[in-house]
């Protein structure tokens, strides 16, 4: 159970980072701080759910799409958390295409590094509970 909260928090972690990136970089979007939470949610979900869809469907269907299931996730879910969310805003054809490779990239690095950032602060705040 630990272990699916913590996956759990690392997935929410990594879009919010991802998102926060991306609105700070890509012009014509924008996260408005009363739907962050919702928006985050909401992407976070849409990303879970349909990434192993789209890998299935690519790896059965066109096996060459493998490496760009990520990035059609990533910019399905944006659409969803813009359209079900009321915190985001993204305009223009050339700001939707750098916000889902950025949102994509700066999540799966986020989604790399926070599990070793989050064991290696249990582990000092365990170690300082016990000296």
């Amino acid at each position: 159970m630990v272990r699916l909260l913590l996956r759990l928090a690392v997935f929410l972690l990594s879009a919010a980072v991802g998102l926060i990136v991306a609105s700070l970089i890509v012009p014509g979007m924008t996260l408005h701080p009363s739907g962050f939470v919702l928006v985050v949610i909401i992407y976070a979900a849409i990303q879970a759910i349909l990434s192993p869809f789209i890998t299935k469907v690519a790896a059965k269907n066109a096996p060459a799409f493998l490496g760009g299931t990520g990035l059609v996730a990533s910019f399905v879910a944006l659409l969803g958390a813009k359209v079900f969310g009321s915190g985001l805003t993204i305009n223009g054809v050339g700001s939707w295409i750098a916000a889902t490779v950025l949102v994509w990239l700066v999540t799966a690095v986020a989604t790399l590094l926070l599990p070793a950032l989050i064991i290696k602060e249990k582990v000092s705040s365990d170690g300082a509970a016990r000296s």
